[in-house]
């Protein structure tokens, strides 16, 4: 793990795992498209239980994927971009949500709320090594 083999090297093709143990899998790479599946290990993420079908692009050591679901607690799409370095492809990522579950105010029950924009974006950084 951690440094690309003489087989996979120029190719982002392979499975990776990132910081939280989330496991992308990169299928298809040619004509500087991606697909593949990424799966979640949050278990409070509104991806977590099922593979999501990823689809993005790449050119050298950049690359860029996203995935959506739409579901009983709303719509939600992410996006990962970022730059392949010394076997790990380490990204910026974005998640937007349409809907929330969450209380309207204090004492009063969770419920599904539509966001406003401000509240709709989530972005942090995640470090994939190659698995294989």
């Amino acid at each position: 793990m951690g440094s690309m083999t003489d087989e996979n090297a120029g190719t982002l093709v392979g499975t990776w795992r990132n910081q939280y143990g989330s496991i992308l899998t990169i299928a298809e790479d040619s004509g500087q498209r991606l697909a593949g599946t990424f799966r979640t290990a949050l278990g409070d993420s509104t991806f977590a239980g099922d593979d999501a079908e990823i689809t993005g692009i790449h050119v050298g050591d950049c690359a860029h994927f996203a995935f959506s679901r739409s579901g009983p607690t709303g719509d939600t799409i992410a996006s990962f971009t970022g730059l392949v370095r010394e076997g790990r492809l380490e990204t910026v990522w974005h998640v937007v949500a349409d809907t929330a579950v969450k209380s309207p105010g204090p004492g009063q029950p969770p419920q599904l709320m539509k966001l406003p924009w401000a509240h709709a974006v989530m972005t942090n950084a995640d470090t994939f090594e190659r698995m294989r």
